[in-house]
């Protein structure tokens, strides 16, 4: 059916596909086509970590993946970091294979980029100075965060923490360059986690809200929808696909 397109999910800092499981089954079940991609050097990758991944590789991950399931009319969907990659990986779609590959672009409590920011724009000086010292000292990769600080706790915390691996940090100052006229016609969608809210992700809450374009809901979970709040998450991204399908 036209409604059921395919659903590609980027991970963001510390994860992989594996943190998206809670999601896939309620996706599925609702006829899409859902594929989660693994970053390079990050979950089952984390042996292919290097000082020298950039932003081009994980969009070209994501590329590489469109590519290899001859995808086409889909929706793309980052959480955290992920933002940063599905907004370099949407411009390279796009520019590769037109404006019909892409049927929409979903940013859950992720980065929103404007051409030319890096992930580290919105972050305050303190922050950006402890990340810099933090993968200095551990050939240049940020140690997993306390998965607290995203308002998990027992179980899922100890999940997270079991999983989570040190994230590639060669594009934590890299510049995102993107054509937004090329991706202006596309629908976005900002999911807002809200309790707690990462501060992390103040600016792009407020850039979603001051820019034309946006669909922004709120879910009242963490910054891990996936795993605090999923079934609430899947129903945001079935809206949205089917919204963006029409």
């Amino acid at each position: 059916m036209q409604d059921r397109v395919p659903i590609v999910l980027v991970h963001g800092a510390w994860a992989g596909a594996w943190i998206w499981r809670r999601v896939l089954q309620p996706l599925r079940a609702a006829g899409h086509e859902v594929h989660a991609v693994t970053l390079t050097g990050d979950g089952e990758r984390a042996h292919l970590r290097r000082a020298d991944i950039d932003l081009a590789t994980h969009a070209a991950d994501v590329l590489g993946l469109v590519q290899a399931e001859e995808l086409a009319g889909f929706v793309l969907v980052g959480h955290s970091y992920g933002g940063m990659v599905v907004t370099a990986a949407a411009d390279a779609i796009v520019a590769r294979l037109g404006a019909h590959a892409l049927r929409g672009l979903a940013y859950v409590d992720a980065v929103v980029p404007l051409p030319g920011r890096s992930w580290s724009s919105g972050h305050s000086a303190e922050t950006v100075a402890e990340r810099l010292a933090l993968a200095a000292a551990n050939d240049n990769a940020l140690p997993p965060a306390d998965p607290a600080a995203f308002g998990l706790q027992g179980a899922e915390r100890d999940w997270l923490l079991r999983r989570q691996v040190p994230h590639p940090f060669g594009m934590y100052l890299e510049p995102v360059r993107f054509d937004p006229v090329r991706l202006a016609p596309i629908p976005r969608l900002f999911v807002d986690c809200t309790r707690p809210a990462l501060p992390t992700i103040d600016a792009s809450r407020r850039l979603v809200r001051a820019q034309p374009g946006w669909r922004v809901v709120e879910i009242a979970t963490g910054h891990c929808p996936m795993v605090s709040a999923p079934q609430a998450l899947a129903q945001h991204l079935l809206d949205f696909a089917r919204a963006a399908a029409a």
